[in-house]
């Protein structure tokens, strides 16, 4: 079992940062601007959202040192143990960063209020472009900057800069920083420690193996997990929740493995959203532009596939896709290990088939289940924005004729939840149109959704059945337009 460590630690640029003791529930945002004083990164919406308390978080993965977007309002202090931060003024020291440069010469600034997290943003792809990990085109900057939010300048100029930028070289200072850094996590990743913390307001505990967290968890039974907590986050902020305990999970290592086998793809509850697109776009292309619809950069990175899991969020977009791949999920604890299908795992809302003292510890997909897979989601903005409802389609066709069809739709239900009067309606029919009306007729009796903020009722349903008769259309050959089309960014001059 690994030790227990009582005192934090974090690079803080280049200072290393030890703390006896911290309020479990503190974001690093708070610690940076109340504590540190580092005031350049900004609280905008406390939600995760506007991007404006973007950071950069240096973490080993491999062995080598990756630097990650992330939005400090909420991010837990603790999460950050044994990790480098940079904050906007780290960037400027001694000179500003070619993206501080750019933005100011291209007029990608007004108010200014969004723009350190912006700067954050693009200098993770700077420096991502620098060590041939990422090329700067269009997309890619589009997908790093859907993360943040301006009102003023359109973002012309924004990406003017980002391109410019992204041409130079890294400075010696932002070099100096990452080596410096490397060596000192280095030397923390081999003491093999871990931090478990008790405080005035309550015990933090970041384990690195599972014994110590079955250890944990039997000394603090109603702790709350997080591994990511890019929701738990918003409970803190927005609804003042307040725990006994809190319990990391993100830095097991039992908990962060990506395996594939001739039969199925594995891949651990702590692995996060980012790192899970490659492998889970290797088996349908359509989960790709899903994942990358998951949130912005800043929410992916910290994010995990068990987390998102386990929350049984109604509106998660991962778990129709998983639940039409026929997925399953491992659960452990220190009594054993158990696995369940997917769709049994959700119950009802708020109410998984999860004992106490259990843990999501993986996920398995079937390889090849499907010879046609399908996915999309509906919302009210492209990037960032919670779905009014996802769907997928797994269907396998042999000459011509449907003989299986896994159907499931998040934002329809309670829970994720397969279209099974769908599925037998399609089932042994022959590919063709005529297919829609019985189909979709059988679809509005899976469901009777509900009207809120993001749809109502009606448009779920119509929604799910426009979904349906898309899924039909591509397996009859039919070319389907782009639900939404490509629009290039205009490169307008700032406003004023």
């Amino acid at each position: 079992m690994a030790s227990a460590r009582t005192e934090f630690r974090c690079l803080l640029g280049s200072k290393i940062i030890r703390r006896s003791s911290f309020d479990p529930h503190e974001t690093l945002l708070d610690f940076l601007r109340l504590e540190a004083r580092l005031t350049g990164t900004k609280e905008g919406c406390a939600e995760g959202d506007c991007g404006a308390c973007t950071v950069l978080l240096g973490r080993l993965r491999n062995g080598a040192l990756q630097y990650d977007p992330v939005n400090a309002c909420i991010v837990p202090i603790g999460s950050v143990d044994s990790t480098q931060i940079l904050t906007v003024e780290h960037l400027a020291d001694a000179e500003p960063h070619p993206v501080q440069q750019a933005l100011a010469r291209d007029h990608g600034s007004q108010c200014g209020f969004c723009t350190p997290g912006i700067v954050m943003s693009l200098a993770g792809l700077h420096n991502a472009c620098a060590q041939g990990q990422e090329v700067a085109d269009q997309d890619t900057i589009n997908d790093v900057l859907a993360g943040n939010l301006c009102r003023c300048t359109g973002y012309g100029p924004i990406i003017t800069a980002a391109k410019s930028a992204c041409a130079q070289p890294v400075p010696a200072a932002f070099d100096s920083l990452r080596t410096s850094a490397q060596k000192i996590l280095d030397d923390w990743q081999d003491d093999a420690s871990y931090l478990d913390m008790q405080g005035p307001k309550g015990r933090f505990a970041a384990p690195i193996d599972l014994n110590s967290l079955w250890q944990i968890q039997h000394e603090l039974p109603d702790a709350q997990l997080i591994a990511g907590s890019t929701d738990v986050g918003l409970w803190v902020n927005k609804s003042h929740a307040r725990f006994n305990g809190v319990i990391d999970l993100g830095k097991v290592q039992a908990l962060r493995h990506i395996e594939k086998d001739t039969c199925a793809l594995t891949i651990g509850a702590g692995v996060t959203l980012a790192e899970s697109i490659a492998p889970l776009s290797a088996l349908a292309s359509d989960l790709g532009p899903l994942l990358h619809r998951f949130g912005s950069r800043q929410v992916r990175a910290q994010a995990t596939v068990g987390g998102n899991i386990a929350n049984g969020s109604p509106i998660g977009d991962l778990a129709p896709a998983l639940i039409a791949l026929a997925a399953s999920v491992h659960l452990a604890s220190a009594n054993g290990k158990r696995t369940v299908a997917l769709e049994s795992f959700f119950i009802d809302y708020g109410k998984q088939d999860i004992a106490p003292g259990e843990i999501v510890a993986s996920i398995s997909v079937p390889l090849n289940a499907h010879t046609d897979f399908h996915c999309w989601k509906i919302s009210k903005r492209f990037d960032q924005d919670i779905s009014a409802v996802c769907g997928a389609f797994g269907l396998t066709i042999e000459n011509n004729t449907i003989t299986s069809a896994r159907i499931a739709f998040g934002g329809m239900a309670a829970t994720p939840r397969r279209a099974t009067l769908c599925e037998q309606a399609l089932i042994g029919q022959s590919v063709h149109r005529d297919l829609l009306s019985s189909a979709s007729e059988a679809l509005s009796k899976d469901f009777a959704p509900i009207s809120d903020m993001r749809a109502s009722a009606s448009y779920r349903i119509r929604a799910a059945q426009g979904l349906l008769e898309r899924c039909l259309r591509s397996i009859n050959g039919e070319t389907t337009p782009q639900l939404f089309s490509d629009v290039e960014a205009l490169e307008v001059p700032a406003r004023g």
